[in-house]
């Protein structure tokens, strides 16, 4: 038990075995050297260039139209189609009662519900400044009447001067007697100047002959004869030297009188002052008819004072108070500033509807409409006017406008109805089930026929143009045809450059047409409708026409 235990006993002997190191082959060389390094490289060239397709390979625009999907359903006349809720309104509009003149309302002689007649006053305003201002206006009328008067008595008397002008014959008289009396002395003249001379001629002789007296004669004889001599010498040298003036004084005389008796032909003073009195009286008149219109104006504003109704009907709110100022005719004010009043006509109403934008496709005008509301036991009748374009977001509505017939009297403006639409009356056809179904329809000139196919050119989602094959049912009124199997509602049929196409050319979509030709492209599609006649409605689905029979 002493001895021990050698473990080294136990191990085998193994041999030992140096690695022996193996040349490379040539073709994991050449792999990996050349080949896999190739392959990435092209790799990445196809991956640009298929990246870079549309740079390097650019698509053929092209123009499309979508599938028309249509459908046909049948509704007896009378059936509820679907109901909405409204409210009433005058029809078309409320009556505003306006003021015509500005004022302070003084006095409001309607309330809400009254019933007026036309004509009927409304209300009144403070007429003080109207009633002075048609006082002064009728003053200042006298005032130009007065005017006018005077203007024609000033017209009277030139048409007289004209027609009598005793004024220019007297002064012509005087002036002809004037030169028949300078002819008179010329004539005499020269009978004065010969009994100048002998007169002249008896004092020389007889100065002479007391002169030679001279102790005969006294002195004072003698100084007599010499003042005689030089009295009759002083009158024959004034009658020679008259002769002159009086010449030129005949000729003044004979220039006067022809000027004169010009003037009394020509009247031209006359004429002036007789065309001066007209357009002074013609002044004066319009100044007269300015003052009339004038007090016409102002006898209009204080009968505008007092506010009355242009119309017959019911007082539907007061809009002015006692005391408050309405602006009248004054330009660039609101209605509100205005009006007074509003009326409207009990026998026209009708009820604004909002209805669901789903169920818009179902109204046409003179649709038959049913309301209901709790201020009647009876329902009221109506008939659709027309659809508004005021779409309602938040509610996601349509207003639309329905004229109430013959309303009944506790239905008011304002008042909540529901409305049911009914389908309009039309004589009913009837539809199998196979025409309620959802049909596709393309335009005839889109199909090509190879043999006895019929086939299409598709714009495929990939961006490539696809050819296949449809199977063409009946033929729609117009140029739509029926296709029963071998597109989608989704499908959008290539319009042009059809005979320059190849299966998988790349296209790019540039424009979209009407696939029914009846509306513009680009417009939304309308959802799939239900008739609301007796006749068959059909309407399309994922396109942009809808067709009506």
């Amino acid at each position: 038990m002493s001895a021990q235990l050698d473990l080294r006993q136990l191990s085998l002997p193994r041999e030992t075995s140096e690695p022996v190191a193996r040349a490379p082959r040539p073709w994991r060389r050449f792999l990996g050297r050349y080949a896999l390094p190739a392959v990435v490289l092209l790799g990445f060239v196809a991956l640009g260039a298929w990246a870079s397709r549309e740079w390097l390979l650019p698509a053929r625009p092209v123009t499309v139209v979508p599938v028309v999907a249509m459908r046909a359903e049948t509704q007896s006349a009378g059936t509820p189609l679907f109901q909405a809720p409204g409210w009433v309104e005058p029809r078309p509009t409320p009556i505003l009662v306006p003021a015509l003149a500005e004022g302070i309302v003084e006095q409001l002689l309607v309330v809400e519900g009254q019933t007026l007649e036309a004509g009927q006053p409304v209300a009144r305003l403070i007429d003080t400044d109207a009633r002075l201002e048609l006082r002064q206006a009728e003053a200042e009328l006298k005032l130009r009447e007065a005017e006018t008067e005077a203007a024609r008595a000033e017209l009277d008397g030139a048409r007289l001067r004209l027609e009598h002008p005793v004024h220019l014959q007297a002064g012509l008289a005087e002036a002809q007697s004037l030169l028949a009396k300078a002819e008179l002395q010329r004539a005499q003249l020269p009978f004065l100047i010969q009994a100048a001379e002998a007169r002249l001629t008896f004092t020389r002789q007889n100065l002479a002959g007391k002169q030679a007296a001279e102790g005969a004669v006294s002195e004072r004889l003698q100084q007599q004869a010499l003042s005689e001599h030089a009295a009759a010498t002083a009158e024959l040298q004034e009658l020679r030297g008259r002769q002159a003036p009086l010449q030129a004084e005949l000729e003044a005389l004979q220039r006067r009188s022809q000027a004169l008796q010009r003037q009394l032909q020509l009247l031209v003073d006359e004429q002036r002052q007789v065309a001066t009195a007209e357009a002074r009286l013609q002044a004066t008149m319009a100044r007269q008819t300015v003052g009339q219109l004038a007090v016409e104006a102002a006898r209009l504003r204080l009968e505008r004072m007092t506010v009355r109704s242009p119309a017959a009907g019911r007082v539907l709110a007061v809009v002015a108070a006692p005391g408050s100022r309405v602006m009248g005719l004054a330009p660039h004010d609101e209605h509100k500033s205005t009006t007074v009043v509003t009326l409207y006509d009990p026998q026209l109403l009708q009820v604004r509807v909002d209805v669901r934008l789903e169920d818009v496709s179902q109204v046409e005008p003179g649709q038959p409409v049913v309301f209901t509301t709790a201020s009647s036991r009876e329902p009221c009748s109506g008939q659709v006017l027309q659809l508004t374009s005021r779409a309602n977001i938040q509610k996601n509505t349509l207003e639309v406008k329905v004229a109430l017939d013959a309303p009944p009297a506790t239905i008011r403006p304002e008042m909540l109805v529901t409305a049911t639409f009914l389908a309009a009356s039309s004589s009913p056809t009837a539809t199998d089930e196979s025409s309620r179904q959802l049909r596709l329809f393309v335009p005839r000139q889109l199909i090509q026929s190879d043999g006895d196919r019929h086939l299409v050119w598709l714009a495929d989602p990939a961006g490539v143009a696809r050819r296949v094959a449809v199977r063409l049912g009946a033929r729609l009124d117009g140029d739509l045809v029926a296709v029963e199997e071998g597109l989608r509602i989704t499908d959008r049929l290539i319009a042009s450059d059809r005979g320059q196409l190849r299966e998988g050319l790349r296209i790019r979509i540039v424009a979209e047409a009407s696939g029914s030709g009846l509306e513009a492209p680009g417009e939304a599609a309308d959802p799939p409708t239900r008739s609301t006649t007796g006749s068959p409605t059909l309407s399309t689905t994922g396109s942009t026409a809808t067709a009506r029979h």
